[in-house]
C-alpha cells in the first residue's frame, strides 16, 4: 500500500520573502515533490521557485484545481497518489481550504483513503483574528459579504447584533477592490461603540492591524482599496 500523502501546502500572502512564514523543514520537503493541484500554475511556479531557486519546474506534473472543478478531474488528480507520489495542493495565498480551493480534493481524498497532510503556513483569518484583541475562543468565518449593498448593509447589521449577543467575533472578507465599499458601510450603518478590527497585508513589511471603535474609526480611518484586507467586528475584553 502507497504511503504517499495530499501535502496542504501553504503559500504565502503576498510578502516577497518564504523564510518568515514558511517553516525551513517544509521548504525542503517540497523539493522532492513533483505534482502538485494548484490554484494558479504561474503563481504556484513562482512560489516553489521562491523556496527552491534550483526546483525542477520542467520535470514537474501541475493540476488546476478550483472550487467548481469536476469530480473526475479530481480522481486524477489523487492517481499520483496511489501510485506512491506525493501531491501537494497549492492555493494563491494563505492555506488551502480555508476560503480558497482544496476542500473538496481533501474530502475525496478522505473517501478514497489517501492519507492527507496539512502543513504549517499563514492563514489571514487566525493571523487577524490574533491581532485583534477579539474572542478568539468562539469565532465565525462569513468568506465574502453580498455584492449589492441593501444585502451587505443587512449582513453587517446582524453580524454586529451577533456580537453584542453572543460575544462571538466575526471575520469576513471581500475583493480588495470593494474594500472601502465595505468600510464606508461599516462606519456609516454601525453604532459608535461596535468595535471594528481591519487587518490589511498581514506578513508583508506594510502590515496594519488596528481597532478600534466604529466612532474611532470614522476619524482615522485610511485607504484600504486595493489591498488584502480581513475585516472583524467583536468584542474587547
Amino acid at each position: 500500500m502507497s504511503h504517499a500523502k495530499l501535502y496542504l501546502l501553504p503559500s504565502t500572502l503576498g510578502s516577497e520573502s518564504t523564510k518568515a512564514v514558511i517553516p525551513s523543514d517544509i521548504a525542503t520537503m517540497v523539493s522532492d515533490f513533483r505534482y502538485f493541484a494548484v490554484e494558479d500554475i504561474k503563481a504556484a511556479r513562482r512560489y516553489l521557485r521562491k523556496l527552491d531557486r534550483e526546483f525542477p519546474i520542467d520535470d514537474s506534473t501541475f493540476f488546476v484545481l478550483k472550487n467548481n472543478t469536476p469530480v473526475e478531474e479530481l480522481y486524477a488528480m489523487l492517481r499520483p497518489v496511489k501510485d506512491g507520489h506525493n501531491v501537494a495542493v497549492i492555493s494563491d495565498a494563505g492555506c488551502p481550504g480555508i476560503a480558497d480551493p482544496g476542500a473538496n480534493l481533501v474530502a475525496l481524498a478522505h473517501q478514497e483513503g489517501v492519507w492527507v497532510a496539512p502543513l504549517v503556513g499563514p492563514s489571514s483569518i487566525l493571523l487577524a483574528l490574533m491581532g485583534s484583541g477579539f474572542n478568539g475562543q468562539e469565532f465565525t468565518f462569513h468568506g465574502y459579504l453580498p455584492k449589492d449593498r441593501k444585502d451587505r448593509v443587512r449582513k453587517l447589521r446582524d453580524l454586529e447584533a451577533s456580537s453584542r449577543r453572543t460575544g462571538t467575533t466575526n471575520i469576513f472578507m471581500d475583493t480588495p477592490f470593494r474594500n472601502m465599499h465595505v468600510l464606508e458601510d461599516m462606519l456609516n450603518e454601525l453604532s459608535d461603540d461596535t468595535q471594528i478590527c481591519i487587518a490589511s497585508n498581514l506578513t508583508t513589511y506594510e502590515e496594519n492591524i488596528r481597532t478600534m471603535s466604529a466612532k474611532l474609526w470614522r476619524e482615522n480611518a485610511y485607504d484600504i482599496s486595493k489591498i488584502p484586507t480581513m475585516f472583524l467586528i467583536g468584542k474587547s475584553r
